[in-house]
């Protein structure tokens, strides 16, 4: 009889295993851009994070969903209702409590608004004699924090940023006082780049703000 217990309580317990192995994993994608205007803000490379929380459930933890240089996000969830939110300090924009209430039911397309506090558009590389030369527009979207810096990069591969560049050159104090003019950037030739291409973007630092707004990044081809 006792033999007879065991052998029925490891069957249960065996099947039990099997239902939790069995456990369906999350399938449904979530996609989704920070933008302006209807356009994506740049940001840099898994710099910038948003968080999902999903209410209802007895263990309620955030969701870290980290946006790529193009302003993208991508998370691969179960089908439900969830809250997106951005938090405070994290990015180039001003910093907003409000939630976008997501429901994913298979693949589901999001876009999150934002209001930066400056843009960049017009934004033109080339190259000349030994040196990589750029040009570009700043515009002013919330001028209630100065501009603090407009960086210059270039890199060897399309990720480009504060983080990862070849080289840079910045614009500060008096070259950044009329932001109605085309900036300029000349940035010497590094050394480490490719014999005839190379990646760049534009950058620009906000007072107070520890994110930069990029513009896309662009090849360069000489």
């Amino acid at each position: 009889m006792k033999t007879l217990f065991y052998g029925l309580l490891t069957l249960v317990l065996g099947l039990a295993g099997c239902a939790k192995d069995n456990f369906d994993a999350p399938a449904s994608v979530l996609q989704g851009r920070v933008i302006y205007q209807n356009q994506p803000v740049g940001v840099r490379s898994n710099g910038v994070q948003l968080e999902l929380w999903q209410p209802g459930f007895q263990v309620y933890t955030k969701i870290p969903v980290y946006v790529a240089q193009d302003g993208s996000f991508e998370a691969t969830l179960f089908d439900g209702d969830y809250k997106l939110v951005l938090l405070r300090g994290n990015g180039p924009w001003v910093d907003n409590s409000d939630t976008v209430r997501v429901s994913v039911r298979g693949n589901t397309q999001v876009d999150v608004p934002v209001q930066p506090y400056y843009t960049v558009s017009g934004e033109q590389y080339r190259k000349d004699a030994n040196n990589l030369l750029a040009t570009a527009k700043i515009n002013g979207v919330v001028t209630t924090r100065a501009i603090e810096r407009v960086t210059f990069y270039v890199g060897t591969t399309q990720f480009v940023d504060v983080n990862n560049n070849a080289g840079r050159v910045d614009l500060t104090g008096t070259a950044l006082a009329d932001l109605s003019k085309t900036l300029s950037f000349t940035l010497p030739l590094p050394t480490s780049l490719g014999k005839n291409y190379a990646y760049g973007r534009i950058g620009v630092k906000t007072a107070g703000v520890a994110e930069l707004l990029y513009s896309p990044v662009q090849e360069i081809k000489w």
